[in-house]
């Protein structure tokens, strides 16, 4: 059945703290899908992998014990309750595929309950404390837009959100509303020095991709100290949001406290914001050839290399062969 086209509605971010218990977290975060519902959401987005504590702060093959295939029994205990309340809901799980093959997923569950598909994070980071390179598989299902009951949106993940790339791709598949459940935060040992630089950072780039694409954009963090390895772990700076089409918040939560966050958007917005800075009709695809390459200025560089003749006016980017 055709989605029914919906301009206006609410929109609930489930700022939490993730605790040991699956099941404890499970519960809350039902309990924050009632709350958003109750102030009128109509669609609502979870933070990332929150059934647990953020396990990718050390590389532990135990960890893998957390993982269930999606769909699958979180997905089928979400799906009531989205059916129940009447809300599309974004859930990120750890997925099991198969033996050895694990992937960090977002699931898409639309007003009526349907599981309508599931999108796997595409960029996965290697970093001090954020070591998902050793637990997830990199995304294979592509960047995709759903037509809800409530609206067309799109879902990325996280380390997705640094990339204009992705933003771009999702809007392309006709996304008016991108969600980027989130797991991010502070080494303690550096908030002092560069946190307030480091979080302006992380909504700096995502409004950007609110006004670079003309759509509204979410992303809904976790809160709260983590040290599921020891050390130092990591301080989760909250602070979820929700952008209109030109960047500007529309709500936001604290950095330290959970917090259900809910405001309207009104999708007539996009289509104002689209014609009167009309960036996807100017774009200039012939242009963007190089973006397909890791990187181009060394091959720009090379004393033994030559262009390939292309046709005049057209201003593909440069390709390159051995003599």
């Amino acid at each position: 059945m055709k989605a029914k086209r919906t301009n206006r509605t609410r929109v609930g971010l489930v700022q939490m703290r993730c605790g040991e218990s699956p099941k404890t977290n499970l519960r809350r975060a039902i309990e924050g899908m009632r709350e958003a519902a109750r102030r009128g959401a109509r669609i609502v987005c979870l933070p990332e992998l929150f059934l647990t504590p953020y396990f990718c702060q050390s590389e532990d093959h135990r960890n893998f014990r957390l993982a269930e295939p999606v769909p699958g029994p979180t997905t089928v205990r979400l799906s009531a309750e989205a059916k129940r309340l009447k809300v599309v809901l974004v859930a990120s799980l750890f997925e099991r595929r198969a033996r050895g093959l694990y992937h960090n997923t977002a699931a898409i569950l639309d007003a009526d309950g349907r599981f309508l598909g599931k999108f796997r994070k595409m960029h996965i980071p290697d970093d001090p404390l954020y070591y998902e390179k050793f637990y997830f598989a990199p995304g294979d299902l592509g960047f995709r837009a759903w037509a809800t009951r409530r609206g067309t949106i799109g879902v990325l993940i996280c380390w997705d959100q640094w990339y204009p790339e992705a933003a771009r791709l999702t809007a392309l598949q006709g996304a008016d509303l991108l969600f980027y459940p989130t797991a991010i935060g502070w080494h303690p040992s550096e908030k002092a020095k560069t946190g307030k630089a480091q979080h302006e950072a992380w909504e700096i780039i995502q409004r950007s991709h609110a006004v670079a694409n003309g759509c509204f954009v979410a992303a809904v963090n976790r809160v709260g100290h983590e040290r599921p390895a020891g050390g130092a772990g990591i301080e989760f700076w909250g602070q979820s949001f929700l952008a209109d089409p030109s960047g500007q918040i529309l709500v936001r939560a604290s950095a330290s406290r959970e917090e259900v966050i809910v405001a309207e958007v009104d999708f007539e917005k996009v289509e104002e914001a689209r014609t009167h800075w009309p960036f996807l009709r100017d774009r200039r695809i012939e242009a963007y050839g190089g973006l397909t390459q890791r990187y181009l200025a060394e091959t720009v560089a090379c004393g033994i290399c030559r262009p390939k003749r292309r046709p005049s006016g057209v201003l593909a980017a440069r390709s390159f062969r051995r003599p």
